[in-house]
């Protein structure tokens, strides 16, 4: 079943001097223009496309990568602002925007502004469209995950206790600031694990297991060592990579990034001599 919005094999129906038509089923041909033809095509061959809708609503299949596909979050420019339809943003498809109709901005839309949208497809035009209002397309289901399951999320918002994440392109969650050795950029993609799903169907996620794990892991191996010398160690930012990795063995980066996580989580002090417990 062909979908539009998003990639799908289709098999080269016939060739033209200006590119090819796809089967697009029940009859349907959709164009491929030659620009986005690798090699030499046949009739018969399949191809994976990206297939939207052009200015005049016809079906075009592309190889290039839009930013966002239908049932994607993601964070776009505005490009310009049509005062009768919305704002179009830059979609990543040449010569073809997204368009986020007025009704389907939460706050007004300004060029050259970066806005995180979830692009749909409009049943009612077929078209493929864009919304900022991204509550409404999060939780329609309650979450079914265990702890410390992998899940992708997008950093959409950061607040005082963390940052708000989209789990899977479907539920809200949080990424919590205290956990955090490197705090992530907003509108960055990255790994994290389920900690917790709340009553309200809302996902509490953690970057333990991640990328994050081995300084974790660096910043407990300390807190150890400084157990057993008394709540004291001459290790500090200035110790050479040769002694951190002699007494923790870890890098000194990881060591550097496992002393700012601790430092900021009121758990060791920084001594003119080295560190001590908290």
């Amino acid at each position: 079943m062909l979908k539009i919005g998003q990639y799908n094999r289709l098999k080269i129906n016939r060739l033209t001097d200006f590119g090819a038509y796809l089967d697009g089923g029940n009859g349907v041909e959709i164009l491929i223009p030659s620009r986005y033809l690798s090699g030499v095509p046949a009739p018969g061959d399949e191809i994976d496309v990206f297939v939207y809708n052009d200015s005049e609503d016809r079906l075009i299949a592309t190889t290039e990568t839009p930013a966002v596909a239908v049932g994607d979050f993601g964070f776009l420019r505005v490009v310009d602002v049509n005062p009768r339809m919305g704002a179009f943003l830059d979609w990543g498809i040449s010569g073809k925007d997204l368009l986020c109709p007025f009704n389907e901005q939460r706050d007004r839309m300004m060029r050259d502004k970066y806005y995180l949208v979830y692009a749909y497809l409009d049943y009612a035009t077929k078209r493929i469209v864009a919304s900022s209002k991204i509550e409404k397309f999060l939780g329609n289901t309650f979450p079914e995950y265990e702890a410390h399951q992998k899940v992708n999320v997008l950093v959409w918002q950061r607040v005082d206790i963390g940052y708000k994440v989209i789990v899977d392109n479907l539920f809200a969650g949080m990424l919590y600031a205290d956990e955090l050795i490197e705090h992530p950029e907003i509108g960055s993609k990255i790994i994290a694990y389920v900690k917790k799903v709340r009553d309200d169907g809302k996902i509490d996620v953690t970057l333990k297991g991640s990328n994050g794990e081995r300084a974790h892991s660096v910043a407990d191996r300390l807190i150890e060592l400084l157990e057993r010398n008394g709540g004291r160690t001459t290790l500090c930012d200035k110790s050479t990579p040769e002694v951190i990795a002699r007494e923790l063995g870890c890098s000194k980066k990881d060591f550097k990034k496992a002393i700012g996580f601790l430092y900021k989580s009121h758990r060791i002090t920084l001594e003119p001599d080295g560190l001590a417990l908290k």
